[in-house]
């Protein structure tokens, strides 16, 4: 077991084996820096939305953009907070 699968919501024996790039190289989900966005998600560090969220943050983005965004608070609006 990698360093990198303690903790994870699920049992990596299980048939999860990890995220994986196009060219096949694993990646390390540790090694994401977190959008900004996911700290005002209502998923964010649910075990359920994990894989998901992960790969979203794994993408190649221009601009950050989750379609599965839940505010924690829902006076935030994350377009406002977007540099114009």
């Amino acid at each position: 077991m990698d360093d990198f699968d303690e903790g994870l919501p699920f049992d990596p024996q299980d048939g999860f084996s990890g995220f994986y790039s196009d060219d096949g190289e694993k990646l390390n989900p540790d090694h994401i820096i977190k959008p900004g966005l996911c700290l005002t998600c209502a998923k964010n560090n649910d075990p359920s939305e994990y894989i998901l969220c992960t790969l979203t943050q794994l993408g190649d983005y221009d601009e950050f953009i989750c379609h599965a965004y839940v505010a924690i608070d829902d006076s935030f609006d994350p377009d406002e907070s977007r540099d114009e």
